[in-house]
């Protein structure tokens, strides 16, 4: 039982996932930082495309 204990507590294999969940999650949240960030500004974008394209009559372009 005890070499059992030792062995568990040398082992390094359950580092590795951690990393890679620490990373993951980091990647992700910066994904939704930028998301976020460009988010406002696309909206603004939409509306002046929308409301442009309500005034513009067929033929006219």
């Amino acid at each position: 039982m005890m070499k059992r204990i030792r062995n568990f507590r040398i082992s390094e294999d359950g580092a590795v996932t951690v990393d890679w969940v620490v990373l993951t999650a980091a990647v992700v949240a910066l994904a939704g930082a930028v998301l976020l960030s460009i988010k406002g500004s696309s909206d603004n974008v939409g509306e002046g495309t929308g409301s442009y394209l309500q005034d513009v009559t067929a033929g006219d372009v």
